[in-house]
């Protein structure tokens, strides 16, 4: 029996760890499955165990008022020490780009433990966009002993790196299995729809405006490269699109990061006790949701307004257009698909593009019913019969 360690600490690692978690532990004759989290998203990692049914072995709660990278890196660095000391791993899987993947991939080098990269090979090979992502996944690259990537593209960029094809795996992402599991949740079971419905009530938005011809698009925004005049500017482009389309609901789930809420305070005044603000009733600042009520509110949108890396994974998987507010993306495969358009932080140019696929349903259908580039929702198997194979054949 080999002994897997899985660190994850904010949301979405945690989103797109959690089904791999639990394929792991369908297979107890094989894997001694442990779970690490460090809480770098604390209230939202603790909403994605809830709702996922996991119980860390082990949470290193390192979350502290004004953390910085370099606080958010030690800690993590520091407090995996003493779980590599104790729990020995045969191997370490991290996740994607964030500090915490990072950190903790050179702790487990540091340890001489083979890591195995989920969703490996993203890149944009721009160190500063996204920031500091780029630079962490690869890094994160440099130290794995196994590249789990998620596209044929993301294989390729590997390859370029001089990475050795054999200790390469294509599986898709696992933020589809876990999408497609939620999705299941909610249509398989009424009861949580109402739930949900409820839950979004309570917190500022009334799906039931949904009715007839209303349309929502669903915002969210949290990018590092894009503080300051970035989210000045979305702010902006926002304001006017609602102006616009008084018959279209524009909802923004608000980052709990200062630096994303200031700018919106700056547009529009104290939004926080609020659901709309303005003369038009049809913008909604609400709180930060579980991935259960987005993954909900996302199934009920006509399209997305995001800087999200995930999002542009998930919301073509629910047949959902994403206009991404970044200049840079390391998911080209969305963009070749079609399924995804990046749109910047210019206020204009985002005015523009929202307003083309409000106004022309050809542009919208062709985004919406482009085929998802990024798997079947069978990622996490895949994912355990590699590592089955591969100790087979040690």
């Amino acid at each position: 029996m080999k002994k897997i360690l899985l660190v994850f600490g904010t949301r979405p690692e945690a989103i797109k760890m959690a089904p791999l978690v639990n394929k792991f532990k369908e297979y107890p004759d094989d894997f001694r499955t442990i779970v690490r989290v460090t809480g770098q998203h604390r209230q939202m990692l603790d909403s994605v165990l809830k709702l996922f049914d996991i119980v860390p072995d082990y949470d290193l709660d390192i979350m502290k008022a004004g953390q910085d990278l370099f606080d958010i890196t030690s800690r993590v660095l520091l407090g995996m020490r003493d779980v590599l000391d104790e729990t020995c791993p045969d191997v370490v899987f991290v996740h994607g780009d964030t500090t915490t993947s990072t950190a903790a991939a050179l702790a487990a080098f540091y340890h001489q433990v083979p890591v195995a990269h989920v969703e490996a090979g993203l890149r944009t090979y721009n160190i500063y966009s996204p920031w500091p992502e780029e630079m962490n996944r690869q890094i994160t690259g440099r130290i794995a002993t196994w590249h789990l990537s998620p596209t044929e593209r993301s294989k390729e960029n590997l390859l370029k790196e001089k990475v050795d094809e054999r200790s390469i795996s294509v599986t898709g992402n696992t933020v589809i299995d876990a999408l497609q599991w939620v999705n299941a949740k909610i249509h398989s079971e009424p009861e949580i729809a109402t739930q949900l419905a409820n839950e979004l009530y309570e917190f500022g938005y009334d799906v039931g405006r949904l009715n007839g011809d209303r349309r929502l698009v669903l915002i969210t925004g949290h990018r590092r490269e894009n503080f300051g005049e970035g989210f000045l500017n979305i702010c902006q482009a926002i304001k006017a699109l609602s102006e616009k389309y008084p018959e279209v609901d524009f909802v923004y789930p608000m980052h709990l990061n200062p630096n994303v809420r200031n700018p919106i305070y700056e547009t529009f005044g104290d939004v926080k006790n609020t659901g709309s603000k303005g003369n038009q009733h049809n913008i909604f600042f609400i709180e930060p949701l579980d991935y259960l009520p987005f993954v909900y509110l996302m199934g009920k949108s006509y399209l997305l307004l995001s800087d999200s890396g995930g999002v542009q994974e998930e919301a073509p998987g629910l047949g959902k257009p994403v206009l991404v507010m970044r200049d840079t993306t390391e998911r080209p495969e969305a963009l070749e698909a079609g399924t995804v358009v990046l749109v910047g932080t210019d206020c204009q140019r985002i005015v523009e593009a929202v307003s083309h696929l409000i106004e022309r349903s050809d542009l919208y259908n062709k985004m919406a019913q482009a085929r998802n580039p990024y798997g079947d929702g069978k990622a996490c198997e895949r994912i355990v019969e590699y590592l089955k194979e591969h100790y087979d054949n040690e």
